[in-house]
């Protein structure tokens, strides 16, 4: 890495020419490239992971640029905004390759440019609608739709000035309802279990509240199909920055960093034209379920049960934590034992390879994956990653004990935090924080459902939680 500290000129179209010929650059004309997606919550895993997809098939066809759509932040927008909405993504392994995207056609942020949002996503040339606004941007409850958050009463009382993805979504299909324009597909890309059926499910409910014949036209003409993505996609940091000021020879006020590995699966259910992601790397199946529980309960759920335990054993990042032999063998015998039987596969997806080969990728040194990044917002992610395979395993009589290690170690988590006021970044903070016992955080019925009714389920969580008191490094192969 570069110790120069000079200022450098910014990375813009004009400096696409002059970058070193290692660099993969943009192969289309990007003035040429029209806007047929919008995507919701374009931070560093969409970037990382379909953005670089949609950079690929731009190459052949120019109807899928992208506008992206910041409901919370102007951040993005401001900082690439000043390099013509270009940014660069440094594949991290042994040999780092960096690469230019310049999928985006264009960048705004609600609430300051919500008219020019709505427009575009009511404009006849949308015909994709993306959304990575992680589990709680979907404002759910245990049921479904959750009427008394807060963005969606402010969107029910005034839905042409959205607030929430929900609204977002709802607003721009009363726009093309009312204009007749048809040919649209939700796809939800976030880490949701059968995300595609959920996120159609919250669009009709407010739909219906607000225009039945609105949510009939939304029946009948717009598609929602399930997807799982996968990439290791560590935040960005000051260091990547200058690493990639020293490679390209500009400066690039956001890049971002992934790992090598990426796979996203769609669901083959389109309305309207549909682009040619099969021809870019992306597999279409007429059913995405087994490919995102596998991916949810190998990938996911290991990688939450390594932020819980790695984090109370104060290491920094997966690679520091499955380095540590007593973190490493349970780990394996949490997949071997209790996560794959719980599993049903299609024959392409070898499970055990999969399995082996997610370990080896957490093993990679030059991917910096902060545990605490993925520890935020259990409450959200947990339901999916670890206690839906809970459930399976109690009606097959399977063992739950080192799920419930897992989640223990969740509990101990939110606990420490609460004993030394650090923070906790999860939708349901106040109420976690409020929890000092095992009970405390049962009773939280939004996260654990009906099994805080299950005796099998609370004494193996008991005595997962007594395991773990007092852990340390010197001791934890005793504790797990």
């Amino acid at each position: 890495m570069s110790s120069d500290t000079t200022p450098k000129a910014p990375l813009t179209n004009a400096a696409l020419a002059s970058l070193p010929k290692a660099v993969i650059k943009p192969c289309y004309q990007r003035q040429t490239i029209k806007t047929g997606i919008v995507h919701l919550g374009p931070g560093a895993f969409h970037r990382a992971h379909q953005a670089a997809y949609i950079d690929s098939l731009l190459a052949t066809d120019n109807r899928w640029g992208i506008c992206g759509v910041s409901l919370r932040s102007a951040s993005l927008k401001a900082a690439l905004g000043q390099q013509d909405n270009l940014y660069t993504l440094a594949i991290q392994e042994r040999e780092p390759r960096y690469r230019v995207i310049g999928a985006f056609s264009e960048l705004l942020a609600a609430p300051a440019d919500n008219a020019a949002i709505l427009a575009r996503m009511a404009s006849p040339d949308t015909h994709l609608v993306t959304l990575t606004v992680t589990e709680k941007g979907y404002c759910l409850d245990g049921s479904g739709l959750d009427w008394q958050h807060p963005d969606i009463q402010a969107d029910l009382a005034d839905i042409d000035n959205p607030v929430s993805a929900i609204g977002f979504l709802v607003a721009a299909l009363k726009r093309r309802f009312n204009q007749g324009t048809l040919g649209l597909t939700v796809l939800s890309c976030d880490n949701l279990s059968d995300n595609g059926h959920k996120l159609k499910s919250a669009v009709l409910a407010m739909a219906q509240y607000l225009d039945p014949a609105l949510s009939q036209w939304i029946t009948h003409h717009v598609a929602f199909p399930c997807c799982m993505v996968d990439a290791i996609t560590p935040a960005s940091d000051a260091a990547l920055k200058a690493d990639v000021a020293a490679t390209l020879g500009v400066g690039d006020a956001w890049p971002i960093k992934r790992e090598a590995f990426c796979q996203w699966v769609i669901e083959d259910n389109f309305s309207g034209p549909k682009p040619a992601l099969d021809k870019v790397g992306v597999t279409f199946t007429g059913n995405v379920a087994p490919y995102e529980q596998a991916k949810l309960r190998l990938l996911n759920g290991t990688h939450s049960a390594l932020a819980y335990l790695g984090s109370l054993l104060g290491l920094e990042t997966v690679y520091d934590a499955i380095n540590q032999p007593a973190l490493a063998f349970f780990i394996e015998a949490l997949v071997s034992e209790e996560i794959a039987p719980s599993l049903s596969v299609p024959d392409a997806l070898d499970i055990n390879a999969y399995a082996s080969a997610i370990i080896e990728r957490y093993r990679n040194p030059y991917i910096r994956h902060l545990l605490a990044q993925i520890a935020w917002d259990g409450s959200q992610k947990l339901p999916f990653r670890l206690l839906a395979t809970v459930k399976d395993n109690l009606k097959q009589g399977r063992s739950i004990k080192r799920l419930c290690v897992a989640v223990a170690a969740w509990l101990h988590f939110i606990q420490r935090q609460r004993q030394c006021g650090g923070k906790v970044v999860d939708p349901i903070a106040p109420s976690l924080l409020a929890c000092e016992t095992v009970a405390d955080f049962l009773a939280l019925t939004s996260v654990f459902g009906e099994l805080a009714d299950n005796p099998v389920f609370i004494a193996e969580l008991h005595a997962a939680y007594q395991r773990l008191a007092g852990m340390t490094l010197a001791t934890a192969k005793l504790h797990l």
